[in-house]
């Protein structure tokens, strides 16, 4: 019986899923977004999230326990200095998963994994520009002003510099 065993294998024995997670959270710890199976994805945001949890803390105690999972002292570097400054105020969900669609080769779905505050796309927020039916009227009379006073002042040098010559 399966009783209390709700968490998706992967079609894995425990240990070739303990390396794989491990492998895969290094990946994500070190360019910040990896695309995988969406399976795989859930997967390893249960597995990679309390460990940004743990980073939050710069603990020897701390950064023991997490070397125990990830066995790679780069990632752990990066892991404590850059990531975890940057979601020392945030109080969870420091991945997001992004459907891709489906693999052509065996139709297996898949998804990004990313770290949320490591998106470059979707921290821009530009300034939407609002969409009116009227025509912009002041605009026009705006560019105006600035253009009949811009060549006043470039006039006045050019004025001004023949006026040096040199006497024989």
């Amino acid at each position: 019986m399966r009783h209390n065993k709700k968490f998706n294998h992967l079609g894995r024995k425990h240990s070739h899923r303990k390396a794989m997670l491990a492998n895969m959270a290094i990946s994500l710890i070190m360019h910040k977004r990896i695309t995988t199976t969406l399976p795989k994805a859930k997967a390893l945001r249960v597995y990679v999230e309390p460990l940004i949890t743990k980073s939050k803390d710069d603990s020897t105690h701390s950064r023991r326990v997490v070397f125990s999972y990830l066995q790679d002292k780069y990632a752990i570097t990066e892991l404590f200095s850059t990531i975890a400054t940057k979601v020392a105020d945030r109080p969870g969900g420091y991945t997001r998963i992004i459907k891709l669609g489906r693999r052509p080769s065996d139709d297996a779905p898949m998804a990004f994994i990313e770290l949320v505050d490591f998106d470059e796309n979707m921290a821009k927020t530009e300034a939407k520009k609002t969409r009116t039916r009227r025509s912009r009227k002041s605009a026009p009379k705006a560019e105006a002003a600035e253009a009949a006073e811009t060549p006043a002042t470039e006039e006045a040098p050019a004025t001004e510099a023949p006026a040096e010559t040199p006497a024989e």
